[in-house]
């Protein structure tokens, strides 16, 4: 298993949301790939898939503003609309566009911002790859919908409280359950003092308008799509995976057995070895699929 400490990203871009960290992977040259993290994740959440596709590819990872190791601060715009439009200047600055018009993997939260980036703002993707994706309404179970509606409250809750509920909404994404390393290292970035009121900050400013204002464009997504879904996850039931596949023309769905929300952690391989073949195709075929 990959150490903590192996995981850094060491490149910062300037964004209208502030300083969001990042880096790549592979070689130079090679066809881009870049990987969208979710929430209340970040990017350490595609450390193994990386570097498994850095073999063949130029991955680019970053933490979402707000998020990991990007800059977190009072008055922050931390929404999905915001996470889009930062996006899309993260493509500029790394000359993805054009020709060089990477492929995408967007989880959870993730997959809002590269749909919105490309539906609303002009995103050109090679591929796109959604895995366990907030794309459809309704969403936010009743928890987070009372986190977000007294972020100012919870802020306030002693360290110690605070780190206990993060670690448990953290630890029920997998089915599986996570290495007490790994949790570690995603807990850590909230439980600083400029990261805890961040924490209740990202959800209080996510509501349901940021996928109601393109749910019913995914008929011009433009890019071939896989959406990948663990059977097991009890944050978005597999049959949002079905819907949002029948919504996209020509997607590929495929299910991924015992794999929750956090299917990076709970299925490394099985999806590693979907988005490789995914990724490397040489096309793509132009009906529907679904796979056990």
């Amino acid at each position: 298993m990959t150490s903590p400490s192996d995981w850094t990203l060491d490149e910062t871009f300037a964004s209208e949301s502030g300083a969001v960290r990042w880096t790549a992977l592979g070689p130079a040259d090679a066809s881009p790939v870049v990987l969208v993290h979710g929430t209340p994740f970040s990017s350490y959440v595609w450390r193994g898939v990386a570097r498994a596709l850095a073999g063949e590819h130029r991955v680019y990872v970053w933490d979402l503003a707000g998020y990991g190791a990007s800059e977190m601060r009072a008055g922050q715009d931390v929404s999905l609309a915001a996470q889009a439009r930062v996006f899309r200047g993260l493509l500029a600055h790394w000359g993805l566009d054009g020709d060089r018009a990477p492929a995408v993997v967007a989880h959870d939260f993730g997959g809002c911002v590269a749909l919105r980036a490309h539906l609303l703002h002009g995103a050109r993707y090679a591929r796109l790859a959604l895995v366990d994706p907030v794309a459809l309404a309704p969403w936010g179970s009743p928890a987070y919908r009372l986190l977000g509606a007294h972020a100012e409250v919870f802020a306030q809750l002693p360290p110690a409280l605070h780190e206990a509920l993060v670690r448990a909404y953290v630890s029920s994404a997998s089915h599986r359950g996570l290495h007490p390393e790994v949790l570690d290292r995603l807990v850590a970035p909230w439980c600083t003092e400029a990261g805890r009121p961040a924490f209740y900050r990202q959800i209080a400013q996510n509501d349901q308008r940021h996928t109601d204002e393109i749910q019913d464009g995914y008929g011009e997504v433009a890019p071939p799509v896989l959406v990948c879904w663990g059977t097991d996850d009890t944050w978005i039931p597999v049959e949002r995976g079905h819907e949002l596949a029948a919504r996209i023309p020509g997607a590929e769905l495929r299910l991924i057995e015992g794999a929750g929300h956090l299917v990076q952690e709970d299925a490394p391989a099985e999806l590693t070895a979907a988005l490789s073949r995914f990724l490397n195709a040489g096309h793509f075929g132009a009906h529907r699929r679904t796979e056990r």
